[in-house]
């Protein structure tokens, strides 16, 4: 996998995992919202009323409602590597104000 799956990939299983309820926004401007039931190499299965398969390429932002953190251990070597080479204790904040 390349690099960017190793942020993406501990991203998308803490909000699937806790049934953070997210917005997620297409590359069209659609905004979708609901829980990550699923997710694969190219597609995201969200979770509402109905089941949507969203294909990776047409989501420009996934916003979760709430702050998710992640252990930097979770990201492998090269995550450690580019955000400062520690994997004790440490975490990456996702928070959803900007």
């Amino acid at each position: 996998m390349s690099k960017g799956q190793n942020l993406q990939d501990p991203f998308l299983n803490v909000l699937r995992r806790e049934k953070i309820p997210v917005s997620i926004f297409l590359v069209n401007g659609i905004k979708l919202q609901g829980h990550i039931e699923s997710f694969d190499q190219f597609v995201v299965l969200l979770k509402n009323n109905i089941s949507q398969m969203v294909y990776k390429h047409a989501i420009s932002t996934i916003v979760p409602s709430r702050s998710v953190k992640l252990p930097i251990a979770n990201l492998g070597s090269s995550g450690s590597e580019q955000f400062g080479g520690e994997e004790q204790d440490s975490e990456i904040s996702y928070d959803d104000q900007f």
